[in-house]
């Protein structure tokens, strides 16, 4: 089996493993990414709205917001730290070392926005494609860095840790310690070994195991997955956060949170404007209320959709504000500038993941997480909108700062792995893709937006029996993306599920009915 050793191995090219990457490289350290397709392809590519940013951040202010979007399960030294941290790294990496693109006025000074339960004005953007200008500028500077090296169509299979994987019988005595990941080749289908000093969970996060979905492809929630399989921590699992606002036509795509924010207002299908009735925040009232509040009113006009009105704004506003939207929107037959815009909730992004301190610390040695596959509690129990990025940054930017300081001042022992042995029998895709429809509409079904005691029940016998034939299936066939999308989603929509059945109580996104 072949073996390559590097510095730190970042699971993951979104922004969270994209920083982590530009700031460990700057220190010295060698850096491996893999991406499972292509680097690009990732949840932090597909953000919208925008980033929080304020240059002089109040801190009580944005932790109060916080604190109310979150249900009050937020974890507040968290907060405060990352907050603080993700300001810092996002004027010296995207302000200052990239000159990356955000919206400006004429004087050349950046444009705020608010969103759904922000009490000010704090979320700089570009246009109605944060994500993407964030993600192409970063990865744009790593392409020129020589420490960087970045492996696509490349995915990990599972964590190396001492106790599992070491040829040396005696580590079975060890620590939980990680020292990198066997990996696949997706284009070759050879299986190897990564040995690394510091292992970084950034898999992002797990929506993926849902019928209907803003996630990007290969979101099954693959970092937690093996994480909880060689003994990490994982916690607040139930709480997956339902967008509101998803094209409901043709094919589904996120409607930015940022156009409520610049004036659009929900309509149910007799054309009133339905959020006032449900909170004093009306159209930006916390996502996990807006979410419900538009599956009741679906439910009490029997309609399959709900509608966004910005059409009494200007339309040349709208267009220059939301180009790709209103470009994607007007491809599927609606002008928005003229036309309401169908939209349902759908799985978006996950509170939950790998516990983790704010500098990505896991309860295993030498295994971090950072962004939406962490747990920090920044989030509590329903993510307030734009935070993410900012999370995802800020975790990247601490990780990598307190691994250079490890690598330089402690010594790390990279045993030889167990080999890899790959089964040649391919496995049936007719038979993955079933298995797969199985999970996601059980999830959708069962452990969705609205949950109940015997729904989650149901689910957790499905996804039980599905999860032991899998872990048949999965030992007796060469390995594929599609095999390793089925294996990890099916575990992470095992544990959501078991959290959900575990706590009995309503809270943010987490609704028992």
């Amino acid at each position: 089996m072949k073996t390559v050793e590097t510095d730190c191995l970042v699971i993951g090219t979104g922004i969270a493993g994209s920083v982590y990457a530009y700031e460990a490289a700057r220190k010295g350290l060698r850096v491996m990414m893999l991406s499972c397709g292509a680097w690009d392809c990732a949840n932090s590519d597909l953000a919208q709205g925008g980033i929080v940013y304020e240059p002089e951040l109040d801190a009580e202010a944005l932790l109060q917001d916080v604190r109310l979007a979150t249900a009050g399960l937020c974890n507040e030294p968290a907060v405060r730290e990352l907050s603080a941290a993700g300001c810092e790294a996002v004027k010296k990496i995207f302000l200052t070392d990239l000159h990356t693109d955000f919206s400006r006025d004429e004087a050349g000074n950046l444009l705020f926005t608010r969103e759904g339960a922000h009490t000010k004005n704090r979320i700089i953007y570009w246009k109605d494609t944060t994500g993407h200008s964030l993600l192409s500028s970063i990865h744009k500077a790593l392409l020129k860095e020589p420490n960087v090296t970045v492996l696509q169509h490349t995915s990990a299979v599972d964590l190396l840790t001492l106790s599992h994987s070491s040829e040396d019988i005696m580590d079975r005595y060890a620590p939980l310690t990680c020292f990198g990941a066997y990996v696949l080749d997706n284009k070759t289908g050879e299986v190897y070994a990564v040995k690394a000093k510091k292992t970084i969970l950034a898999t992002g996060g797990a929506g993926q195991v849902y019928r209907h979905t803003t996630n990007a492809e290969h979101a099954f929630g693959h970092g937690v997955a093996m994480a909880y399989r060689v003994g990490a921590r994982v916690m607040n699992m139930e709480f997956m956060q339902f967008h509101p606002t998803v094209f409901a036509k043709g094919k589904s795509f996120l409607i930015s949170e940022a156009l409520r924010g610049e004036g659009a207002v929900l309509r149910n299908s007799k054309g009133e404007a339905f959020m006032p009735k449900y909170h004093p925040l009306k159209d930006l009232a916390p996502r996990d209320i807006v979410a419900r509040a538009i599956e009741e009113e679906r439910l009490k006009t029997s309609h399959d959709c709900v509608y966004l009105d910005i059409t009494h704004e200007p339309a040349e506003h709208t267009k220059t504000r939301f180009p790709a939207i209103y470009e994607t929107c007007l491809k599927e037959g609606v002008d928005i500038t003229k036309q309401w815009i169908p939209v349902v909730p759908a799985a978006h992004y996950f509170c939950g993941g790998v516990y983790a301190t704010a500098d990505g610390r896991t309860n295993i040695v030498n295994l971090n997480a950072v962004g939406e596959t962490a747990c920090t509690g920044y989030h509590g129990a329903n993510r307030l909108a734009s935070t993410s990025l900012l999370e995802a940054v800020a975790t990247g930017y601490l990780c990598a700062r307190s691994d250079a300081r490890d690598i330089q001042s402690q010594s790390f022992r990279l045993p030889q792995p167990k080999a890899w042995v790959t089964p040649d029998k391919q496995p049936d895709l007719n038979l993955i893709k079933q298995d797969l429809a199985t999970l996601k509409s059980t999830m959708w079904n069962y452990v969705g937006l609205v949950r109940s005691a015997t729904h989650l029940s149901r689910a957790e016998k499905i996804l039980r029996h599905l999860h032991n034939e899998i872990d048949v299936f999965y030992k007796g066939y060469a390995l594929n993306q599609e095999l390793l999308d089925l294996r990890s989603g099916t575990q992470t929509a095992l544990l959501i599920t078991y959290a959900a059945l575990k706590n009995k109580h309503s809270i943010g996104c987490h609704f028992i009915r």
